[in-house]
């Protein structure tokens, strides 16, 4: 009797192409029963290239250039390279003139928060508005989001200030300090590139979701908690970045650290900045007060910290900001010695989770514009802004959520809205920083904690503890990593979890029960649906899973301890006649096996002869049904053992199982 049918003989046909009864033997009313059919042989090169190509190029970025002539072609490389060129043709005033108001109001949210962010990054202030003044201008001509607004963030900024602090002091090897950080930007830039280059992005995608709340979370707690030197006028500061030694810094300088004037500061703004983000979030309309407090809260605390000449008595100001564009820093790049592994080894760990937040914010926006992100173009374009950006003096750059929220809320169209902020933060470095001297370092303190509360998701927390608890554990994993370690041991718990995450699926799949639903010809997991019932003398498993070497030991394991559970619950039950016959595994969830696999299979096939148990497969995918045969499994089974459902295979086994 075979079962190797086509799947497209009409069913009136069955009986004479492998129907296991004829049709004076077939009992009445009984259906039809349909084969699985065997793929046609595929050469292994083409099968390797199909494959490959679908790992790394499965949007197919190539397909515009087929059948192009040569000049064609040449102008759609460099669209892709450029998309400005693609869509600055449709480009018009009316787009224009939403971009100018989008970019104009992130510049006036950006350049006190690029003022702040620098201090997390242990750098002077400057270099805040140095990277947001060339790595938005580089981003808006290669990015291919609308929305994203590009500059220094507090994650990313805080990150590379810890790991760059473990090597060198800020204060003492400044000029060390500075080289470190632009070779941490170079090989960020370099890996951003390499991962979008070479279609690796899928790379990023094993940091899980949960994983990243709680890190955000826990760096942002840990942010705010730097603050608190600023924010309470303290001078003498611990350098670690967890709760228990900022806390123990704190309380120790409590008599007589801490300064009234620089609190009375702190407080009143952060008030305010909280009100004003408050007003921004309950009328989407107002969100220009959310974007315009910041700078507002410079101007006045400066302005008052002038007149009244609060740093004579001890209110810590920003003090002298360098005027001028960018200098260039190339020579300043660690390319070689044992700083060049250093700068690699931050960089590689800022690039990523800059690249993380970055596109993860890009596509956020995307959906709901309705636009498609090319994910490897974007890490290309971040890589290549930030490796130029290494070269004039600016530090990691990358996605700013809230920056990106005012630029979408403010009506921006495309990526001119960076230009635009670039050209503002221009003026600033060329006219305007000599104004910031006396601005206090309590607001931008203030401006920090305000930012970050936004990185504190309560909601998404409590979606992940209803959802999945362990998913809830590698959460909570990274977040009291980052609260109680440090920033780089939480990023490294995080991906710890999401990798042992991935490994506990990969290595115990489930493996259901099924029964027959009532009334139909349809098999379910009991556990789902209780009123599904068994077959007598007939076991049916699924395999929710592909099968391994890393998993197929388990497998076999798992369902001979099932068939041993089933025989002592029917001998408990008294039922001794309905003892187990056949071993009906569904396989329509295996998208593939391997060689270890296909062994355990056989053990589990001889296992099941000495214990005169039937081995049935029921709906394997054409990959897994090609392997079979290629290792003659289907010989040593029998062709017959092969069905298309659980329904033909119950069909066509049950009739021989009564007594």
């Amino acid at each position: 009797m075979s079962n190797r049918i086509t799947n497209s003989l009409p069913v009136t046909d069955m009986d004479m192409h492998g129907d296991p009864y004829s049709s004076d033997e077939r009992p009445e009313n009984l259906p039809y029963v349909h084969k699985v059919g065997v793929p046609p042989k595929q050469n292994w090169f083409t099968e390797f290239k199909t494959t490959l190509k679908e790992t790394f190029m499965h949007d197919d970025p190539l397909r515009s250039f087929k059948d192009q002539p040569k000049s064609k072609k040449f102008i759609l490389g460099l669209q892709a390279v450029f998309p400005i060129l693609d869509w600055g043709r449709s480009y018009n005033l009316t787009k224009f003139k939403g971009d100018l108001i989008a970019g104009l109001t992130i510049a006036s949210l950006c350049i006190p928060q690029d003022i702040a962010y620098s201090k997390l990054a242990n750098l002077s202030p400057q270099y805040g508005l140095y990277s947001s003044f060339v790595p938005p201008l580089v981003y808006a001509f290669m990015g291919s989001s609308r929305d994203i607004a590009i500059g220094p963030v507090a994650v990313v900024s805080l990150l590379l200030g810890t790991l760059v602090q473990n090597e060198f002091d800020p204060v003492k090897q400044k000029k060390d300090y500075q080289r470190l950080i632009f070779t941490a930007t170079f090989f960020a830039g370099i890996t951003q590139f390499a991962l979008g280059f070479f279609r690796l992005g899928f790379l990023i995608d094993f940091l899980s979701h949960a994983a990243v709340v709680g890190f955000m979370a826990g760096t942002a707690i840990t942010i705010a908690l730097q603050q608190l030197k600023g924010f309470l006028g303290i001078k003498n500061f611990t350098k670690k970045t967890d709760i228990i030694s900022v806390m123990r810094s704190v309380w120790t300088s409590v008599h007589h650290g801490w300064n009234w004037q620089t609190i009375l500061i702190g407080v009143s703004f952060l008030a305010f900045l909280l009100l004003a983000k408050y007003i921004g979030k309950k009328n989407k309309k107002l969100f220009w007060v959310t974007a315009i407090a910041p700078l507002i809260s410079v101007i006045i605390s400066t302005f008052c910290v002038y007149i009244t000449h609060a740093e004579k008595k001890g209110v810590q100001i920003v003090n002298k900001i360098e005027k001028g564009v960018n200098p260039p820093s190339v020579h300043e790049i660690f390319f070689r010695g044992e700083n060049l592994a250093k700068g690699f080894r931050i960089g590689v760990v800022a690039g990523m989770v800059a690249l993380t937040e970055a596109v993860a914010i890009a596509r956020t926006f995307a959906a709901m514009k309705d636009y498609r992100i090319d994910g490897n173009r974007e890490m290309v374009a971040l890589g290549t802004m930030n490796v130029v950006g290494s070269m004039t003096s600016c530090y990691v750059a990358t996605g700013s959520f809230s920056r990106s929220a005012v630029n979408y809320m403010a009506g921006c169209n495309t990526a001119v809205s960076n230009i635009v902020m670039s050209m503002v933060v221009l003026l600033t470095l060329e006219v305007i920083t000599p104004l910031f001297k006396y601005t206090p370092n309590a607001i931008l303190a203030s401006i920090i904690i305000s930012a970050v509360l936004g990185l504190i998701d309560i909601d998404a927390m409590l979606l992940i503890w209803k959802i999945d608890k362990f998913d809830f554990i590698a959460c909570m994993g990274a977040f009291f990593g980052v609260v109680f370690v440090s920033v780089e041991i939480g990023l490294l718990i995080a991906v710890a979890i999401s990798f042992a995450k991935i490994l506990l699926q990969v290595t115990r799949p489930r493996i259901a029960v099924l029964g027959k639903v009532p009334r139909t010809n349809v098999y379910r997991n009991i556990q789902q649906y209780p009123a599904a019932t068994t077959v007598p003398g007939i076991l049916i498993v699924r395999v929710d899973s592909a099968i391994y070497f890393s998993n197929s030991n388990y497998i076999r394991e798992r369902m001979l301890r099932l068939l041993t559970d089933e025989e002592e619950h029917l001998k408990e039950n008294g039922e001794l006649k309905s003892s187990i016959h056949c071993l009906i595994v569904e396989m329509s969830p295996v998208t593939d096996i391997d060689t270890s696999g296909i062994h355990a299979l056989e053990e589990l096939y001889k296992t099941l002869q000495k214990k005169d148990i039937q081995l049935v497969l029921a709906n394997p995918g054409p990959v897994v049904v090609d392997k079979l045969h290629a290792s003659d499994f289907v010989s040593l089974i029998g062709e017959d053992k092969i069905f298309l459902t659980v329904a033909d295979a119950v069909i066509t086994l049950a009739p021989k199982m009564e007594p």
